[in-house]
């Protein structure tokens, strides 16, 4: 079994970001620092074109876990650290190949280092003749059961067999602050996975009907908040306390528009939390003729209301395709237990699909939502949470 020493890691979209090439790579070093904080031994090195883990006795599983939850990674490898001697690369391609247990191979090299006295077609070759003769292994070059790769750098060689696809993107936090509306649901996790995986940092505002939401309710959304919280650190959690204005709402509005105005009321509060905290977008998990909140109409006649920019990273995705993607980060079966948030309790035998701006405009006229927006804001508590930690700030 081959023990590898080294991690290189890739970056797949960064290298198209011209001049901000470099904040972007420093940004994924700290991720990737703080992701891995735990493995005290590790060392790193960054160059322009890669970062370098030197494992130093560190367990191999743990570090590829942290490393595939890094948003920016295109790819890693684990792989052994050499002298840039073709005599040395030569021997170690062997070892690996003769450990294998495989049939067949395939010689993958790139040479970075220009100076080198042999360019990769013929590394491979190489690399490959030596394997032939001392091997029953054969070339397969569409598809090997073990593809050799070489990276070949100036004063050292990485050589591995595995190439681990990364999640892509961009690095958390380098695109700035979104608030984002972050119910008990499949969709909201699903979105702030999305978010961040366009180096955007994600806090969460909630809104909370006390008696009518109960307490596991709230927990069920800090949950899902410390699950997605794992991909940036941390994650802010406002908590608004929205029972009056909720009732007030089914009092001006009754059953059609209390939707409507309720997701209204929603965003102003959210783009005044997210002035105050500093977010330059608010995000939603809306996805676009899914629930009558979220036809074009709906969507137009709630957006009105504020004047800052709304990122819906599902709006084109089918259930199907969100439901896959919280499974895939875990939210899934958290988001589906059953317990009611504020946009369920009253649930409208007959919302309406197309709401106009005029009739939300009449219904909000018969009392004073602005005063009500207002001390839902000041009732803001926040909740810092972590992967697997919660603390509570009354902030």
């Amino acid at each position: 079994m081959v023990k590898y020493d080294t991690v290189l890691i890739r970056f797949g979209e960064l290298s198209t970001k011209g001049k901000n090439r470099k904040d972007f790579i420093r940004r994924l070093d700290q991720n990737i620092r703080y992701m891995l904080r735990e493995h005290t031994a590790l060392t790193f090195q960054r160059t322009h074109d890669r970062i370098y883990i030197r494992l130093n006795g560190e367990d191999n599983e743990a570090v590829k876990e942290k490393l595939l939850k890094v948003f920016g990674i295109s790819s890693f490898s684990f792989t052994e650290k050499v002298k840039s001697d073709l005599e040395v690369i030569q021997e170690t391609c062997l070892r690996i190949a003769q450990e294998s247990g495989k049939k067949t191979f395939k010689m993958i090299t790139h040479r970075h280092d220009k100076t080198f006295p042999m360019n990769s077609d013929g590394i491979n070759r190489a690399c490959a003749s030596v394997i032939l003769k001392n091997t029953d292994l054969k070339v397969d070059v569409h598809d090997p059961e073990l593809p050799i790769q070489v990276e070949v750098q100036k004063e050292f060689t990485y050589i591995t067999s595995e190439k681990i696809a990364g999640l892509g993107g961009y690095p958390a936090g380098i695109n700035g602050k979104c608030l984002l509306l972050l119910s008990g649901g499949i969709d909201s996790p699903v979105a702030a996975f999305e978010l961040m995986k366009r180096g955007i940092m994600v806090e969460a505002i909630h809104y909370a009907s006390p008696p009518y939401t109960s307490d596991q309710a709230r927990q069920k959304v800090l949950d899902l908040a410390s699950m997605v919280s794992i991909y940036q650190g941390r994650m802010k959690v406002h908590m608004i306390e929205f029972t009056d204005l909720q009732l007030e709402i089914y009092k001006a509005a009754g059953d059609p528009y209390a939707v409507t105005l309720m997701r209204r009321m929603m965003y102003r509060i959210a783009e005044k939390v997210a002035r105050e905290q500093g977010c330059i977008v608010i995000g939603t998990g809306e996805s676009v003729g899914q629930v009558a909140s979220q036809t074009l109409e709906s969507i137009a006649c709630i957006n009105e209301t504020i004047n800052i920019p709304v990122l819906r990273p599902c709006v084109c995705m089918d259930k199907i395709e969100i439901i896959n993607i919280a499974r895939r980060i875990g939210t899934y079966d958290t988001s589906i237990l059953p317990f009611e948030d504020c946009c369920t309790i009253f649930d409208p035998k007959n919302p309406v699909t197309k709401p106009t701006s005029e009739k939300a405009q009449e219904y909000e006229a018969k009392f004073d939502w602005a005063a009500m927006v207002d001390e839902c804001v000041l009732s803001k508590t926040t909740v810092v949470v972590k992967p697997e930690v919660k603390e509570e700030l009354f902030l």
